[in-house]
C-alpha cells in the first residue's frame, strides 16, 4: 500500500528530508531566519484577518506560515529516533506559539471595541473543534506527510497549508485573551493542538511506513514506544473536548427540532437559539405573549439528554416584521 503512496522512484531521501525539516541542518543562520521572519509576517497578517473578520487575509496567513516545517520535523524526528531533532522542533513550535499568540494580545489592545471581535465568524468558527476538525486534520497531515516525502507532489503543499491552519487558531487564541475571553482562547487552542497531534502522528506513521527508520540507529524502536506514548495520550487530551462539543452540537440540534415542533402551537413562534450554561439548557424563544405549556418542552429536552437537565426558556414577545418594498 506505501509503495503505491510513496513510491521509490518518487521517495526523497533521508538526507533531503534533513534538508527539508530540520533547521539546524544546511545554512541555518538563513533558515531560521526565513522562518522567523516569515512566521512573524504570518501571524501579523492573520491577526489582521481575525479582527477584520477577513476570510481571504486569513487564508493568506495560512499560505505564508511555516510552522508545519518544525511539526513535521517531530514526526521526522520520532521515525528515525532523533531526540535532538525533536527537541529542536519543539523548542521552536514553542516559540512559534508564544509569538503569535502575543502579537495577538497586542493587537486586541488597541481595538476600540474588542468585545465585537468575539462574534465574528473568524473567532466563532475556531473556539468550540469538534470530532470532524480532527477527522480533517489527520486526512489533511496525511497528504502532507505524503507531499513532504514525494519529489512529485510538493505541489500541494500550499493547499495542505490552507486545510491544517495552524497560525489563524494561535492568532484567535491571542485576540481572544486580549479580549478577556479565555473561554474562547481555550477553544481555538484546542484546535491548534489537534491539528498539531494530528499532523505529527500522520507524518509518523507515514515516515516509519516508507521506512526511514531503516537509515537511522538501532535504538529507534525503544525511543517508538516512548514518543507514541506520548502522542496517543496528547490525542486522547485534544480528543476529549472536541468529543464533548461534537455532542453539545448534536444535542443543541436535537433540542431545537423539540422545540419548534413544540412550538407548533403557538403562530408565529420561533426557536432563536440554544445555548448551554453548564448543565442548563437555554432555549431562546420569538414569539406572541402565549407559548404553549412548559411542560411539554421540558419533558422533550429530559428525552433528548441523558441527564436530567434544567431548562430556562429566554422568551421575548415579538414577531419578525418583513420589509415591504414600495410599488
Amino acid at each position: 500500500m506505501f509503495d503505491t503512496l510513496v513510491p521509490e522512484s518518487q521517495r526523497r531521501s533521508l538526507t533531503e528530508l534533513d534538508e527539508r525539516l530540520d533547521l539546524s541542518v544546511g545554512d541555518r543562520q538563513a533558515k531560521r531566519s526565513a522562518f522567523w521572519t516569515m512566521l512573524t509576517l504570518s501571524a501579523i497578517i492573520a491577526v489582521a484577518g481575525v479582527v477584520s473578520d477577513s476570510t481571504a487575509t486569513v487564508i493568506g496567513a495560512m499560505i505564508v506560515a511555516p510552522l508545519s516545517t518544525p511539526i513535521l520535523g517531530v514526526g521526522l524526528g520520532i521515525a528515525v529516533g532523533r531526540g535532538a531533532l525533536i527537541a529542536r522542533s519543539v523548542a521552536r513550535i514553542l516559540g512559534g506559539i508564544v509569538l503569535v499568540v502575543l502579537l495577538g494580545v497586542v493587537f486586541a489592545q488597541v481595538l476600540a471595541n474588542p468585545g465585537n471581535v468575539l462574534s465574528n465568524s473568524q473567532v466563532l468558527g475556531r473556539t468550540s473543534p469538534t470530532l470532524m476538525d480532527l477527522t480533517a486534520a489527520m486526512a489533511t497531515g496525511l497528504v502532507g506527510a505524503i507531499a513532504v516525502t514525494r519529489r512529485d507532489v510538493g505541489d500541494v503543499l500550499p493547499g495542505v497549508a490552507i486545510a491544517i491552519s495552524l497560525v489563524p487558531p494561535l492568532a484567535v487564541v491571542g485576540v481572544c485573551l486580549g479580549s478577556g475571553a479565555p473561554t474562547l482562547a481555550l477553544g481555538a487552542f484546542v484546535l491548534f493542538a489537534s491539528n498539531v497531534v494530528a499532523l505529527i502522528i500522520t507524518a509518523t506513521v507515514v515516515l516509519v511506513a516508507a521506512g526511514y527508520y531503516r537509515e537511522a540507529a538501532e535504538t529507534v524502536r525503544h525511543r517508538w514506544r516512548r514518543a507514541y506514548a506520548v502522542l496517543a495520550v496528547a490525542l486522547v487530551v485534544v480528543a476529549v473536548p472536541m468529543v464533548v462539543n461534537s455532542m453539545a452540537s448534536l444535542w443543541a440540534r436535537q433540542i431545537s427540532a423539540q422545540a419548534t415542533q413544540w412550538l407548533d402551537g403557538a403562530p408565529g413562534a420561533e426557536v432563536t437559539g440554544v445555548d448551554w450554561h453548564g448543565t442548563t439548557v437555554v432555549v431562546s424563544v420569538l414569539g406572541p405573549a402565549e407559548l404553549p405549556p412548559l411542560d411539554e418542552l421540558d419533558a422533550a429536552v429530559d428525552a433528548v439528554l441523558p441527564w436530567d437537565p434544567t431548562l430556562q426558556v429566554i422568551h421575548t414577545v415579538g414577531a419578525n416584521i418583513e420589509r415591504v418594498e414600495p410599488e
